[in-house]
């Protein structure tokens, strides 16, 4: 489970619900929810699952 996400300069750091880190990744924060987290790179989003693992792309049109 997700618990929060944090930009922090030009990456998104994104925790569980026992604080521990569960991914770091570049972009801007466009997004989380309680089991994913979704992250803009360029013209793209990138969407994590909780366990680090991109899970879909979409345009951000």
């Amino acid at each position: 489970m997700i618990s929060t996400a944090v930009q922090r300069g030009n990456f998104v750091y994104v925790y569980n619900e026992k604080n521990s880190p569960i991914k770091t990744i570049s972009g801007e924060l466009h997004g989380f929810t309680s089991t994913t987290v979704s992250v803009k790179r360029g013209s793209f989003i990138y969407v994590y699952d909780e366990k680090g693992s991109q899970i879909a792309t979409h345009s951000a049109r």
